[in-house]
């Protein structure tokens, strides 16, 4: 059946916020293809979650050329939706990818060389079935490639019109200034900062903040619902099939008597907001204006309804935000903090 998206998805569904001094504009809340749009994933949820985000206002869909599994088939699946339901509405869509972690055999195959990150562009276009994307990311800092390099494939991404926007993410506060001091000489300016960030992950607030709001360049914070731990589905133990119970990105050691206590405080704030857990955690990384949006994941049509209603609540009172500072605690999650902190 053919697609057709609802008349009224701009009708003050989603708010729009623009990437830093850009002209760009993303949603409050943005739909991440890290999680759940591999080949583990039924097309047809995959297609449902893609076209519910859409009717609700959500523009922005974000991948990698790793995201899977295995990978690059998030970006192959998403390739055959935007082929069988998006391609009208190409340019009411912002697609983004990346490049930095391992990808093939060899040494080309991973990192911040030029000879890496305009390979992986092309094999992402390929995938995605797309003449462009609109934002290219490094994906990590690559401490053996001169940023000049790596920030210079960037530019000629941009200026060969594979990409309209240049991106960086989990770059630390000072490596972020120099890669917007290279881009703004090399005549592309630098539009969009991704790091990690959630109440259980502050790192951002110790400089890069600042750093972004100074250069005028966005920022959209992925994993604000720190894979889960800020939901209910942790309060009672570790579910069978959920992601610590898989001890990958995310593992039980993350889930400690102490870090659970402060969980279990948070959704007491939650419930006294009249919110959810979830949709608390990306109102409160949405409360900072210097944040352009937040990236969630999704792998129901009913959990994307529940998390995209938190961009209509931002707001919290000074009481609300002692509160949650009480708990809002480092709970050693950062696992790209390798990166950040180069």
């Amino acid at each position: 059946m053919c697609y057709e998206p609802a008349d009224d998805r701009y009708d003050e569904k989603m708010p729009y916020r623009r990437s830093g001094r850009s002209g760009l504009k993303l949603p409050a809340v943005s739909l991440g293809l890290w999680q759940n749009f591999g080949d583990e994933s039924p097309i047809e949820v995959q297609r449902a979650i893609l076209r519910r985000a859409f009717d609700l206002g959500v523009t922005h869909f974000d991948l990698a050329n790793n995201y899977g599994p295995p990978y690059g088939h998030a970006e192959i699946n998403f390739g055959r939706l935007m082929a069988e339901d998006f391609r009208p509405y190409r340019d009411q869509l912002i697609i983004s990818t990346k490049a930095g972690y391992d990808m093939w055999p060899g040494p080309y195959g991973e990192w911040g060389s030029r000879k890496y990150l305009l390979a992986s562009l092309d094999q992402s276009l390929r995938r995605m079935g797309l003449e462009y994307v609109d934002i290219f990311y490094s994906h990590r800092f690559d401490p053996d490639t001169p940023l000049e390099e790596t920030m210079g494939a960037l530019d000629t991404a941009v200026k060969q019109g594979k990409a309209l926007y240049a991106g960086i993410s989990s770059y630390s506060a000072e490596r972020t200034s120099d890669a917007a001091m290279i881009l703004r000489s090399l005549g592309t300016p630098l539009l969009i900062h991704q790091p990690s960030y959630s109440m259980l992950n502050r790192w951002i607030e110790g400089g890069l903040l600042d750093v972004l709001s100074g250069e005028g360049v966005g920022c959209i914070a992925f994993s604000p619902l720190a894979q889960g731990l800020l939901t209910t589905k942790y309060l009672s133990g570790v579910p069978e099939g959920s992601r610590a119970s898989r001890n990958g990105s995310l593992s039980r050691d993350h889930l400690s008597d102490k870090t659970m206590a402060h969980v279990r405080a948070l959704n007491e704030i939650a419930a006294a907001r009249g919110q959810t857990l979830a949709q608390m955690a990306i109102s409160w990384v949405l409360r900072d204006p210097r944040v352009t949006s937040a990236l969630i994941g999704a792998s129901s049509v009913h959990q994307l309804e529940e998390n995209l209603a938190a961009a209509g609540k931002t707001a919290f009172s000074a009481d609300e935000l002692a509160a949650i500072d009480n708990d809002a605690v480092e709970a050693g999650i950062n696992i790209w903090a390798r990166s950040s902190s180069q």
